[in-house]
């Protein structure tokens, strides 16, 4: 997703939140728990899934499965909107300190914390 689709989505975000006069209820602390509840709506999808179970769940209910995400990303979306925190910048700059705490030369293949890795290198 390029930097001018983001930018696109928080518009259209806004947008949609200032015609129904909703910034009064947006702020930080509700908005975290609005994504932290969306979140939760997605994995209640997959309790009690093993793993392929998961993936057959997806072919049957993908739709539901696709309108939970799109929610996660609509709060997530809000979330920058209100604290003005750039999705893009954020996502780069984790990724870069990610890479740096899984070296792919230590991690591949091993799904252990980063913390297992720090006296490794």
């Amino acid at each position: 997703m390029a930097k001018s689709e983001i930018q696109d989505m928080k518009e259209k975000l806004a947008k949609f939140v200032k015609e129904r006069d909703w910034e009064k209820y947006h702020n930080p602390k509700d908005i975290a728990v609005a994504l932290s509840v969306e979140s939760n709506e997605l994995l209640e999808l997959f309790q009690w899934k093993n793993p392929e179970e998961s993936f057959q769940l997806l072919k049957e209910k993908r739709e539901d499965v696709e309108l939970e995400i799109a929610d996660i990303l609509h709060f997530l979306i809000e979330f920058s909107n209100i604290t003005g925190i750039d999705l893009y910048e954020a996502f780069n700059k984790k990724l870069a300190i990610n890479e740096k705490r899984y070296p792919k030369e230590l991690v591949k293949g091993k799904s252990n914390k980063y913390t297992y890795y720090q006296n490794k290198q």
